[in-house]
């Protein structure tokens, strides 16, 4: 399973980075808001820190829109991703943007419907949203499952890139039923190492060589 992690908190990014669990980034208008900056200067500068794939997001409407601010963000870097909305103009403007050769992320989905109608309009990733789909008590795992599902008995070739992880057990679940990526904030990535019986361990291996008297350097 691939990592994607969903910020455009640069130096979050270059933590993970660092030691390999990146594989690529998201963000979104909401990141870019958060981070307070420039978004051509904030992608670039995660484009120079990730190899693998940058999803930057058009925020127009219209399809010829969308596809006049993809064209613009591809110029950015290679790892680029145009990332567009589930809508009629986005699937108009994934099937062109794909069609030019460029890397489409269509996010904002909530069925197993609108994931056909992404596959088929040639994107490269399609974002489910678990967590959203589970505040409004829908399993968000079993649209994972339904994709899955139908991606395989047609061998689609879009990665199915689980989004709006909110917990651990979000990835791991996500990762059971085979969904290509993940994308997830630092904070539950990092979270993934934490359990209290490790903790519970370290403390009783701790007090233990405390007793003994040794150090080892």
């Amino acid at each position: 399973m691939k990592f994607f992690v969903d910020t455009a908190d640069v130096a979050a990014i270059r933590e993970l980075n660092d030691l390999g669990m990146v594989d690529g980034v998201t963000t979104n208008p909401s990141l870019i808001l958060k981070s307070g900056r420039d978004i051509l200067e904030v992608t670039k500068e995660i484009c120079d820190i990730v190899e693998g794939p940058v999803s930057a997001e058009v925020v127009a409407a219209k399809a010829e829109d969308m596809i006049r601010e993809g064209e613009h963000l591809v110029k950015i870097a290679p790892n680029i991703t145009v990332k567009v909305p589930l809508t009629w103009d986005g699937l108009k403007a994934c099937k062109v943007l794909s069609s030019q050769g460029h890397k489409v992320n269509v996010t904002l989905c909530f069925s197993a419907a609108q994931a056909i109608l992404a596959a088929k309009a040639g994107a490269t990733f399609i974002s489910p949203f678990i967590g959203r789909l589970d505040d409004i008590n829908f399993d968000g795992m079993e649209l994972i499952a339904q994709i899955r599902e139908i991606y395989d008995n047609y061998d689609f070739q879009t990665q199915i890139l689980a989004a709006s992880i909110r917990s651990v057990n979000h990835i791991t679940d996500a990762a059971r039923i085979g969904a290509d990526v993940i994308t997830a904030p630092p904070a539950v990535i990092k979270a993934m190492a934490n359990h209290v019986l490790t903790d519970k361990g370290l403390e009783q291996f701790t007090a233990d060589w405390a007793k003994t008297g040794q150090k080892i350097v």
